[in-house]
């Protein structure tokens, strides 16, 4: 990868982490897939979109099961905290790209609403939504434990 190709590509993006998942100082937590190299300081770093995919799901899963998060107001307000995000902005574009309001209840155990959510949250989060929709439902399958 030439440096204008690391420098055009988000960073989600390269490192196959599309939903950005920050390392957490002091977490020893070893993802499925988590590459074996940690070159960056900040993100976690993924072998395959498919396992950053599995990583972003199983948090979003997390949200509704352990918080009883389920909706797109409650989940984007964990997930992006206002004081790194425009929340509010990220809240109106995710709930517009699933055809829901924001305080609409959605069930994250349905495969298709968690891909729908998976996606508009790559989107909001690299600028780009770059994976074809066999990707996105693979990682999400795994997150979800149907694949």
């Amino acid at each position: 990868m030439t440096m204008t190709q690391s420098c055009t590509i988000p960073r989600g993006i390269r490192l196959n982490n599309p939903g950005n998942i920050k390392e957490s100082p002091g977490d020893k937590t070893q993802w499925q897939g988590e590459r074996a190299t940690d070159d960056d300081p900040v993100f976690e770093e993924f072998v395959s979109p498919e396992a950053g995919i599995r990583a972003l799901t199983r948090i979003l899963l997390s949200y509704q099961r352990r918080y009883g998060l389920n909706t797109v107001a409650g989940i984007i307000n964990r997930w992006a905290p206002g004081c790194e995000n425009d929340t509010g902005s990220y809240i109106a574009h995710v709930a517009s790209r699933l055809g829901v309001t924001s305080d609409q209840a959605i069930d994250l155990t349905k495969a298709d609403t968690m891909a729908g959510l998976v996606e508009a949250i790559i989107r909001h989060e690299n600028g780009q939504q770059p994976y074809a929709r066999e990707v996105i439902l693979a990682g999400v399958g795994m997150g979800l434990g149907s694949a």
